[in-house]
């Protein structure tokens, strides 16, 4: 018998059974967006490497974790940079010499990667290819010359690496790159390639301004840097600290350019081998 006197909860009326809660559904997604964004923005995020300018350590195709609070935070830490120029850093810190960086140039927003090397009150200078801190010379080694293969993403062209182009004991193409060893004041050392004179090889001395750091690419004569102006796509001198960005961990994988996006298996064909996980931190000479 059933009880006519039953009542319905008013809350509950009109409610579709079993069907999608699509504003339910929306919000999710924007606070899932938001999560992503902020974490990007303040704590880390994906980065890829466009251009040769910091080989032979990083290589078109590489993917690398980028960390967001290392210096604090500032105008360009947000994912997409729409923020205009503001002064100061948000818990900033200085990089330390060597650290390879993200830096949007002055006025622009894109981001580059290179390596620090100046730090605000150095007298830099350059001479010949020779870095000249406080005046004194960095320490250059020359060592083996690093044997790049040659892919898609490296293909050694001549324009670029001229007469570099070599073929291995092992019947595969290799562009054979002459490397010199660099080791700054605070002994923390990397490889550069030197591939011989060019104009930006040598920097009259001057002292880099407070609150300001002089940054370069380790492919010393293919990079556009703090030595090249602004008009020729540098990065057009001592770059302010608040255009930092983050600083560079580790790889987490590259890939050799043959990779197409709607075939799954090419992207694992495209994997280099042994460069995931490869820490970016420069090695510090005892």
């Amino acid at each position: 018998m059933s009880d006519s006197n039953a009542t319905v909860d008013p809350a509950k009326a009109g409610k579709p059974k079993g069907g999608t809660d699509w504003w339910a559904e929306i919000k999710g997604v924007f606070w899932l967006v938001l999560a992503v964004l902020g974490f990007h923005s303040f704590i880390a995020k994906p980065f890829y490497i466009p251009s040769e300018s910091m080989m032979p350590g990083l290589l078109v195709g590489d993917r690398l974790v980028v960390s967001k609070y290392p210096y604090g935070w500032s105008f360009v830490s947000p994912t997409f940079h729409l923020l205009p120029f503001m002064p100061g850093r948000l818990l900033g810190k200085m990089p330390e010499r060597g650290d390879i960086v993200i830096v949007s140039p002055p006025g622009e927003k894109t981001d580059y990667i290179k390596r620090v090397i100046g730090l605000p009150g150095d007298r830099f200078e350059m001479r010949g290819g020779t870095v000249i801190l406080n005046g004194v010379p960095v320490k250059r080694s020359v060592a083996t010359p690093r044997m790049i293969p040659v892919d898609a993403n490296a293909p050694c062209k001549d324009d670029q690496f001229p007469g570099r182009l070599v073929i291995g004991p092992d019947d595969k193409a290799y562009c054979e790159l002459p490397i010199v060893r660099e080791t700054l004041p605070n002994g923390r050392s990397f490889d550069t390639i030197e591939l011989g004179l060019s104009r930006a090889d040598d920097v009259a001395a001057f002292t880099i301004p407070d609150k300001h750091v002089f940054l370069m690419g380790d492919n010393r004569d293919r990079s556009a840097d703090s030595r090249v102006s602004l008009a020729e796509g540098g990065l057009g001198g001592p770059v302010p600290w608040e255009n930092l960005g983050g600083r560079a961990e580790f790889i987490t994988f590259s890939l050799d350019g043959t990779a197409t996006w709607y075939n799954p298996i090419s992207w694992i064909q495209a994997m280099r081998g042994g460069r995931a996980g490869t820490s970016l931190h420069p090695d510090r000479e005892d």
